[in-house]
């Protein structure tokens, strides 16, 4: 994830503010409790890639032995378990 948490928590700030001035949402009193909500979505939509690497690569680890060996190279063994688990679970990167 390549956005501080600062950043995000401006991000959430202004939805909401752009969400209330529009009438998407009414709301009276703190809305602190909808700006965390909001960071926490933006911050797991953010990690869905993060996540999917490290699941790629955990995968990959069986094949080690060959990658040692030059039989298989990782960056495309990489590149197509990544795609693959894209299409399998619609996940938009």
């Amino acid at each position: 994830m390549r956005l501080t948490k600062e950043r995000i928590h401006t991000m959430a700030f202004k939805i909401l503010q752009r969400l209330q001035s529009q009438k998407y949402l009414d709301g009276t009193g703190p809305s602190e409790s909808l700006v965390r909500a909001l960071e926490h979505a933006i911050t797991e939509e953010l990690t869905v890639e993060d996540r999917l690497n490290t699941e790629v690569r955990e995968m990959l680890k069986q094949f080690d032995a060959e990658f040692q060996s030059g039989k298989a190279d990782y960056q495309k063994m990489f590149s197509m378990v990544k795609q693959k688990l894209v299409r399998e679970r619609n996940i938009v990167l």
